[in-house]
C-alpha cells in the first residue's frame, strides 16, 4: 500500500483550510437575512401586495388579518405594504450618510495624518470645532428653518459626523505612513499618488469599514429622529420613522401601526451594527494569525 505523501496531505489541508466555509454567528446571520430583506424591499417596492397609500376608513385600525398581515392604520392603509415602501427611505438616507462621511473622511484623514504640518493643523483645528456642535441638534435646527429637505438634512449630517471618524482614521494613518513599507516606497521614487492609494489606504480598509457600518447605524437613527419630528419625508409618506409619529396617538387603541415600524428601525440599527462588529472581530482574528 503506498504512502500518500506528507506534502501532499499537508497541501491538501491547506486547500480544504482555503475554501472552508466561515462559521457565522446565528444572530449575525440572522441580521444579514433582515438587511437583505430590507435592501430587496428598497430595491423592489412593487413587492407591496396593496397600494401603500391607499385609504380605506372601513377597515381602519384592523389587527393583523390574512387580508392584512400587520394590520391597518388609523386611515385604512395596509401596514405591511407601507412597511415595505418604507424600507427604500429608511435605507437610502442611511447609506448615502455612511458613504458620504466614509469617503470624505478618509480624503481628510489620509491629508492630515500623512502629508501632516499646516494640512494637519487646519484639519483638525476643523474637526476640533465641529466636534463641539451636536450633529442631530444642528440638523432639526437647520431642517426647521429651511423646512426641511433631504438634501439639506444629509449634507448637515455628513459634515457633523466627520470629526470622531476623521479623527479616528487619523489616528490610523499616521501609524501607517513611516512603516518601513512606506519608506521604501518613498525611496524608490513612486508618486505621491499611487504610495498612498497602493500601499497606505488599502491598510486602513478595515478602519473604513468599521467607520461605514457605525454611521449607518447612527444614520438609521439619526433619520428617523428626524421623520418622527416632521422634518423627514413629507406628511404621509411611506416613512418608517414618519408611521410611528402618525400613529402614536392611537396605540391604545391599536397597537401595531406605532409598533411595527418603531421596531423595523431597531433591527435595522441593530442588525448594521451586528454585521459590522462581526467583520471587525474577522479582521481582528485574521491579523493576530499572521
Amino acid at each position: 500500500m503506498t504512502a500518500v505523501p506528507h506534502s501532499t496531505s499537508t497541501s491538501n489541508r491547506s486547500r480544504a483550510a482555503r475554501f472552508r466555509v466561515p462559521r457565522i454567528p446565528v444572530l449575525t446571520a440572522l441580521a444579514g437575512l433582515f438587511l437583505l430583506a430590507v435592501a430587496v424591499c428598497a430595491i423592489f417596492p412593487g413587492l407591496a401586495p396593496a397600494d401603500p397609500g391607499a385609504i380605506d376608513a372601513t377597515v381602519s385600525l384592523e389587527g393583523p388579518s390574512g387580508e392584512h398581515l400587520l394590520g391597518t392604520d388609523q386611515l385604512g392603509r395596509d401596514m405591511f405594504s407601507r412597511i415595505i415602501a418604507g424600507a427604500r427611505t429608511s435605507l437610502l438616507g442611511p447609506l448615502l450618510l455612511a458613504v458620504g462621511v466614509t469617503v470624505i473622511g478618509t480624503l481628510l484623514a489620509v491629508a492630515a495624518g500623512y502629508f501632516g504640518g499646516r494640512t494637519d493643523t487646519v484639519i483638525s483645528r476643523l474637526v476640533d470645532l465641529l466636534y463641539s456642535v451636536p450633529a442631530l441638534l444642528v440638523a432639526i435646527v437647520v431642517a426647521g428653518v429651511t423646512g426641511g429637505g433631504f438634501g439639506i438634512t444629509l449634507a448637515v449630517l455628513i459634515v457633523f459626523g466627520l470629526p470622531l471618524h476623521v479623527r479616528n482614521l487619523r489616528a490610523a494613518v499616521m501609524e501607517r505612513a513611516h512603516l518601513p513599507y512606506m519608506e521604501a516606497a518613498v525611496t524608490l521614487g513612486l508618486p505621491t499618488w499611487r504610495v498612498v492609494l497602493t500601499h497606505l489606504v488599502p491598510t486602513i480598509v478595515p478602519n473604513m469599514v468599521a467607520t461605514f457600518f457605525l454611521v449607518f447605524t447612527y444614520g438609521v437613527v439619526e433619520f428617523s429622529s428626524l421623520s418622527f419630528l416632521g422634518l423627514g419625508s413629507p406628511p404621509g409618506a411611506p416613512d418608517w420613522g414618519r408611521m410611528v409619529s402618525d400613529n402614536r396617538a392611537t396605540i391604545f387603541t391599536n397597537v401595531w401601526p406605532a409598533v411595527v415600524p418603531a421596531v423595523a428601525i431597531v433591527l435595522l440599527a441593530v442588525s448594521t451594527n451586528l454585521i459590522g462588529e462581526y467583520l471587525q472581530r474577522k479582521h481582528d482574528q485574521a491579523r493576530r494569525q499572521r
